[in-house]
């Protein structure tokens, strides 16, 4: 082991233990707010479970797709440092001033040398089984952990690696040297961030499964491996022990979650196996595929229609009935289940394949370590937090996100991520500007001829198994301009993206090509290729043979293959006639504007003054707080309202902010960096200038008619009982009858409130302290206690609250008697109905938008969910961005949250404007409209059109674009009676070449 005696100081540096997605976002925000990052990652590559996984719910996307920009980025950016194979082994200092050891094992493969060909593992004798394949495939000892794998190069298994020397010996490169050691470095930080995961609950300890003992048991994520086209099946889905089709499988929940182990949750697994269930029949659509489960917990945005659309447009089956075993038919392999069907009676049914929804647990290494740093953990070994402080670990300058708090899905950790660079940031309290990221100077390809280098990608058979693309990149050689045509096996790779570099050196190209999947997500990780390798960025065209040729048409591969040569022709065809753009700096203003004065808009508030920057924080009522005024205690215990008297304290104290209350904006202008919002105040309206925007604007309670709401004065709310439990807990008395029904609001609602069982639990827990001889009733369609929280549903049965489920076909009837309420609800377990006297009823009504969020809509020009929230930029991976640059949300205004996710996404919507705001200046133009002066009619149908309010008349009479609020759109440019605005980027001359290489024959 080498010990290094260098070590950096800590001045703006940040340390990030974890890789997977949380740890690559943490790192990014903070990076580009300026701040030196290191990033700890034990495996060989970043990525963590994220890159094994196949798709994403509740949106199908490809997960590596939507991953691997992510993870090049990372990986390219200047102020982030990788260091792979690398592990926390000491840490001692304090916040500001943190020495951190950190060992890295020898990974025998030099970084700068490896070109990833692949000699060395040809050779290798050795084959272990697959980790990442989750076992289900094999590697060499020498590999790379998955194709897409950043950093792009081999390493060696030294557990495995006979030290035979063979993959030395054929290493062009001399990149292998089999004696490296280890070496342990002392890193300085001022903040450290510990996103380090979870690990999946090994079934083989719930024996009665048979996992490892019957061939067609599986975990989800080796099925989720085995759907992957770059699994250890190229995503065909074979049963192990015959290698046929399955046309019945079955999804074991909750198996290390739920129960007396894991008094918790794990969260994501409903909508894992219901994601798995989709695919299944969008593989094999002749097969069955049900799942056993106790509560549906589609608790996310998007996730109740999801889960509706698998049950009535796909036919997934949900079988509410939890498996306490099976056995294997041993002619058949098939899988024996017994279960209690709907109608009551006992079923016994085969399956072909079981798939374990196996559960999360804590990372062992890490808890080990954990008390040594002084990092206090849960009763699970999750790492404790509070609830108004939720990424702050026991010691100060250590935060945390990710599923090292709790078992979490994607979104929620990309929150906490941001989240904890936000506490991170605040330590450092950054004063520096950024500066933008230096680029070689670009050629000069005014005078060349177009030499066009296309590169078509394999992704491995998510493309290339219906596509034929050497064959598309055979037939695109032979095109005019085309000098250069080869596939690769990932375009996205960081090896691909530097062979994309190398070839644009070789051939003297001067214009790309790429034929893979959509440019919405990876088109800047090619244009910054470009740039890199001094050409200009908009001199890049795209073709997405994915979403519109193997994915289409994946039973018609000769037809695939011609459209994505056809697709292919008419971008070589308009990259011929592409130039070059350039965009030019403006200042910006560093102020930030806050809509919404409940805890999201406050805490997104005073963290941004805590940065040193400006804030006017807008809110419509008389007084700060918003929902949280009426919450009276949480599930856990803790006082809300002294809270909120706190921060209130800490906003009216500070003085970066400027509170405006029964004020609402009603007029926006400007574009990112330079935003005018109009606001009317008591004492009239007022002008703000600000560089960013954050909605927090809350949500409200849902009041209608259903079960005698606002007829009878035995009929409240969660909210209104849990006032009453606060301020009158006499009322409640001996033998007294309360129910709480679930799920009451709109007709059309299709999404889960999520607050509400905690709620029911919440309250009734209170009853019961308050009066345990008290009867509280609890009508439910699914309990969604998910994470943590299960704990609490736990000891509600155990202090004798009585849970009924009932469906939207059975729900429960109310009729209003001398005595109090009569309340009919069908049992599904005794088969009859049951009626209860009750003498209070509660109704857990949903979170509903505000009224006024289509308005707000309007003036900011955001859009709306199907269901009314505020709508991301993409469900997964940026949950707090809007579409339009400088906008960010968070709070109820984005989905129903509890009070620490809440507070989380609102640090986190200051991680992503600061990213704005600590720049020293802004890019702005290039892909813009422009208008030709001598063709303008001033006619204004531009500036009537147009969604971003781009186009102005100015005093000359004469229309000018605002580049800077220009989305490039083009509906100006297309609507424009005289001809007279042009796209940058798509000129008629570009979009008419496109059009004739379609139809010529053989070239363009």
């Amino acid at each position: 082991m080498v010990f290094s005696s260098e070590r950096t100081k800590p001045n703006n540096v940040a340390l990030v233990i974890g890789g997977g997605v949380a740890g690559v976002q943490a790192a990014l925000d903070m990076a580009e707010c300026g701040v030196k990052v290191h990033l700890i990652e034990m495996s060989p590559a970043i990525g963590g479970k994220m890159a094994q996984l196949d798709k994403t719910f509740p949106t199908n996307d490809c997960a590596m797709c939507i991953l691997a920009p992510k993870l090049v980025e990372a990986a390219r950016h200047r102020n982030i440092e990788l260091h792979t194979g690398s592990r926390l082994v000491g840490l001692e200092g304090e916040a500001g001033n943190f020495k951190a050891k950190v060992e890295a094992s020898p990974r025998y493969v030099d970084l700068a040398k490896c070109t990833a060909c692949g000699d060395c593992a040809s050779v290798c004798p050795v084959k272990v089984t697959d980790a990442f394949d989750e076992g289900l495939g094999e590697r060499k000892a020498i590999y790379i952990p998955y194709p897409q794998a950043v950093p792009r190069a081999y390493a060696i298994d030294a557990k495995s690696c006979r030290r035979c020397g063979a993959c030395a010996k054929k290493c062009g490169p001399k990149a292998i040297d089999l004696d490296e050691e280890g070496k342990i470095s002392e890193i300085g930080a001022d903040s450290i961030i510990i996103s380090s995961g979870f690990r999946l609950f090994d079934p083989s300890q719930k024996e009665e499964f048979g996992f490892g003992r019957y061939d067609n048991v599986l975990t989800r994520m080796q099925f989720e491996r085995m759907l992957s086209a770059s699994g250890p099946t190229g995503g065909e889905i074979l049963r192990p022990s015959d290698s046929k089709h399955p046309e019945k499988i079955a999804f074991l929940q909750c198996v290390g979650s739920r129960d007396k182990e894991h008094d918790y949750c794990s969260s994501f697994c409903c909508m894992f196996a219901t994601k798995e269930a989709i695919l299944i029949k969008e593989h094999l659509p002749a097969a069955q595929a049900k799942i056993f489960l106790s509560d549906m917990r589609a608790f996310g945005k998007g996730f109740e229609a999801y889960y509706r659309r698998a049950k009535d447009n796909y036919g997934v089956e949900y079988i509410r009935s939890r498996i306490s075993g099976l056995k294997e038919n041993p002619i058949t392999k098939g899988l024996t289940i017994q279960y209690v069907a709907d109608g009551g009676e006992v079923a016994l049914e085969e399956f072909d394949m079981v798939i374990l929804s196996v559960g999360g647990e804590p990372s062992k290494s890490l808890t080990a370590l954990s008390h040594d740093w002084g990092i206090k953990l849960d009763s699970h070994g999750f790492c404790k937090t509070e609830k108004f402080s939720p990424l702050e670990t026991s010691r100060d300058g250590v935060y945390v996100c990710g599923s090292f708090i709790e078992p979490m899905d994607i979104p929620d950790s990309v929150i906490g991520a941001s989240g904890a660079a936000a506490y991170a940031m605040e330590r450092m309290a950054l004063k520096e500007r950024v500066k933008p990221a230096a680029y070689p100077t670009e050629r000069d390809v005014a005078s060349e001829e177009p030499r066009i280098g296309v590169f078509i990608c394999h992704c491995g058979s998510n493309i290339a198994g219906v596509v034929d693309v050497k064959e598309v990149a055979r037939r695109a050689k032979e095109l005019p301009f085309v000098a250069h045509s080869q596939t690769l096996l990932y375009a996205c790779s960081e090896d691909s993206l530097e062979a994309i570099k190398e070839r644009i050196g070789e051939h003297s190209l001067n214009r790309i090509v790429v034929s893979s999947c959509t440019p919405r997500t990876h088109e800047p990780l090619f244009t910054e290729t470009l740039r890199a390798a001094h050409l200009n960025p908009y001199l890049f065209e795209m073709a997405n043979i994915r979403d519109q040729c193997s994915w289409v048409h994946s039973k018609e591969p000769e037809k695939a293959t011609e459209k994505a040569f056809e697709l292919t022709k008419m971008a070589i065809g308009r990259a011929a006639k592409l130039e070059p753009l350039m965009k030019v700096s403006s200042p910006l203003n560093r102020r930030a504007l806050v809509i919404g004065g409940g805890l999201a808009g406050m805490t997104a508030a005073h963290s941004l003054a805590e940065q040193g920057i400006e804030v006017d924080l807008v809110e419509k009522e008389a007084e700060l707080g918003g929902n949280l005024r009426f919450i009276r205690h949480t599930l856990e215990g803790d006082d809300p309202k002294a809270h909120l008297g706190q921060v209130i304290k800490r906003i009216l104290a500070s003085e970066f902010i400027t509170v405006h209350l029964n004020s609402k904006p009603v007029k926006n202008s400007g574009f990112v960096g330079n935003f005018t919002t109009k606001i009317e105040t008591p004492s009239g309206p007022k002008l703000i200038e600000h560089g960013v925007a954050i909605m927090a604007v809350g949500a409200s309670t849902y009041r209608g008619d259903e079960y005698l709401q606002g007829a009878h004065s035995a009929v409240v709310n969660q909210f209104e009982l849990e006032e009453t439990l606060a301020e009158r807990p006499q009322l409640i008395k001996d033998g007294m009858n309360i129910v709480m029904i679930q799920c009451v609001g709109p007709k059309d609602k299709s999404y889960c409130s999520r607050l509400c069982c905690c709620s029911a639990v919440k309250n009734a827990l209170k009853i019961k302290e308050i009066n345990p001889k008290a009867n509280v009733f609890v009508l439910y369609k699914d309990i969604r206690t998910f994470g943590a929280r299960e704990a609490y549903y736990t000891e509600a049965r155990r202090r004798g609250v009585t849970f009924i489920r009932f469906d939207d076909g059975t729900k429960p009837k109310l009729e209003a008697t001398e005595g109090g309420v009569r309340v009919t609800v069908l049992d599904p377990i005794l088969k009859r109905e049951v009626e209860i006297l009750a003498d209070l009823i509660a109704l857990s009504t949903a979170t509903v938008p505000n009224e006024d969020m289509a308005e707000l809509s309007t003036i900011f020009k955001l859009p709306l969910s199907e269901d009314g929230f505020f709508l991301e930029a993409h469900i997964k991976l940026r949950p707090v961005d809007f579409a339009s640059e400088g906008f960010y949300l968070c709070g109820l205004a984005h989905y129903p949250k509890f009070i620490e996710e809440s507070q989380a996404q609102a640090k986190a919507a200051v991680a992503r404007a600061l990213g704005v705001l600590k720049k020293d200046s802004l890019e702005l133009g290039g892909m813009v409209a422009r208008v030709d002066q001598d063709r303008c009619m001033a006619c204004l149908t531009c500036v009537r059109v147009c969604p971003y309010s781009a186009p102005s008349l100015e005093p000359g009479g004469k229309v000018q674009i605002i580049e800077a609020k220009c989305q490039g759109c083009g509906t100006c440019a297309a609507e424009c009676p005289g001809r007279a605005i042009s796209l940058g980027h798509y000129l008629d001359d570009q979009i008419m070449a496109s059009i004739t290489a379609l139809f010529a024959r053989g070239s363009c």
